[in-house]
């Protein structure tokens, strides 16, 4: 079994019962306790589990968001750009995340951050997000401190992400203090970009509505070319990115007045 498909397992026999001992979970899971005990440390990470001594209980999230959402492959370089970016976003500011596995992992790690921790009775929401991916805001509703805006529009599937004029519509009522855009190519020409032009157009205009614009990317999305165009280099304030980028694209983004953030 796959880790990918240890950890869904794994989670499922959390819910089933609400609690789970790692001897228990070891025999029915065939792998080693110290397996086990590293599974549970990640699910609690996520705060999907509650860590105790000998195992561990189900949360509020484990019950309620479905099983697809729970669970997404971890890519280190990811959740490094994530701890990143959450750690830019003050409490009470109002943030805007497109769809992708990047900007998937800078939403669970907003969640998870001490700083927008559930405040007093009757405090504003320690955090709102504005989204159009249907996946991100699935996993955030759960979290009662965090205010999700949700866009409309019609779904693709491939992404989660709602696109048309519907989603336009929202978008126009709302303003951003920080946008995490994710991307699927980066180059000096044409900047952020999307393989298709009902995406690009949504997320163009949630960077539209932000006062600080976040291209949030691994190092692979760099010098390729989309069809699309989201934003051009002059209108991106900062990229956050992994040590795979190479030192003139770096160069050649500070000149343009782009801070590059390498994690």
């Amino acid at each position: 079994m796959s880790r990918q498909g240890r950890l869904d397992a794994l989670l499922e026999l959390v819910v089933e019962s609400g609690e789970i001992a790692v001897d228990d979970a070891s025999v029915q899971l065939q792998v080693s306790v110290a397996t086990i005990r590293r599974d549970l440390d990640t699910l609690a990470e996520r705060q999907l589990v509650n860590r105790t001594h000998g195992g561990a209980t189900a949360t509020a999230g484990s019950f309620r968001l479905p099983i697809s959402y729970r669970i997404a492959k971890a890519d280190e370089s990811k959740q490094r750009i994530a701890a990143y970016a959450s750690s830019l976003v003050s409490r009470h500011q109002v943030i805007g995340i497109n769809g992708g596995t990047t900007t998937t992992e800078i939403s669970r790690a907003l969640a998870a951050n001490p700083e927008f921790a559930p405040g007093e009775p009757g405090e504003q929401p320690a955090l709102t997000i504005v989204t159009n991916a249907l996946n991100i805001a699935t996993e955030l509703t759960v979290r009662h401190q965090i205010k999700i805006v949700v866009t409309g529009g019609v779904a693709r599937p491939q992404s989660y992400e709602l696109t048309g004029p519907y989603a336009e519509a929202v978008l126009n009522e709302v303003m951003i203090d920080i946008a995490f855009l994710g991307v699927e190519s980066f180059n000096l020409e044409s900047g952020a970009g999307a393989r298709h032009e009902d995406e690009a157009r949504v997320n163009r205009q949630i960077a539209a509505r932000a006062k600080k614009v976040i291209v949030v990317t691994d190092s692979s999305k760099f010098e390729r070319s989309s069809f699309a165009v989201i934003s051009p280099v002059s209108d991106i304030d900062m990229i956050i990115t992994d040590s795979g980028l190479s030192p003139k694209i770096i160069k050649e983004l500070e000149r343009g007045g782009v801070e590059v953030v390498i994690t």
